[in-house]
């Protein structure tokens, strides 16, 4: 591993610790000529493709880039930071990878990011759900929103849909 600030490749691993469900290896390490210490993060790679069976049964490969930019899109201008929306997407992609080995049904994946987002911020659920299940008219929109509103009032917990 090259020292990002003189460039050598001689160095020691101070730390070695496994993040991300375990998919990621963070490693702390210093640089045996300058003495300055960096961080490298290690993906483990793999060997097989996860492939994703959308509703009109076509197969695309699994991407990750793709539940975050939909996070990203749902959670815009709401209370939600980059460092939940990765936390719902590690969660998501946990669940997705210890139920599944070569296939995983798009519906699984939009349920388990609908789950995450709804305990996060219900606006951006809403919106979501909006996308993901493809509502035909307001009366389907309204339905949804009455059920979050009626699981939320028996526990007390705020509703977040002020703006």
């Amino acid at each position: 591993m090259r020292c990002p600030f003189c460039k050598e490749d001689r160095d020691r691993v101070i730390d070695s610790r496994s993040s991300d469900g375990s998919r990621v290896i963070r490693r702390r390490r210093q640089c045996l000529m300058c003495k300055r210490r960096f961080t490298t993060y290690e993906k483990i790679g793999e060997s097989f493709k996860l492939w994703v069976v959308k509703k009109d049964r076509s197969r695309v490969p699994y991407e990750r880039d793709k539940v975050i930019c939909g996070l990203q899109k749902a959670c815009y201008k709401r209370p939600v930071s980059a460092e939940q929306i990765q936390q719902i997407a590690d969660k998501v992609e946990e669940k997705i990878f210890r139920n599944f080995d070569k296939e995983v049904t798009s519906a699984f994946i939009g349920e388990s990011v609908m789950k995450q987002l709804g305990r996060v911020d219900k606006v951006a659920y809403i919106r979501f759900a909006s996308v993901y299940r493809d509502f035909r008219d307001a009366g389907e929109l309204i339905k949804e929103v009455s059920e979050i509103i009626e699981q939320a009032e028996p526990t007390g917990q705020p509703m977040l849909f002020e703006q």
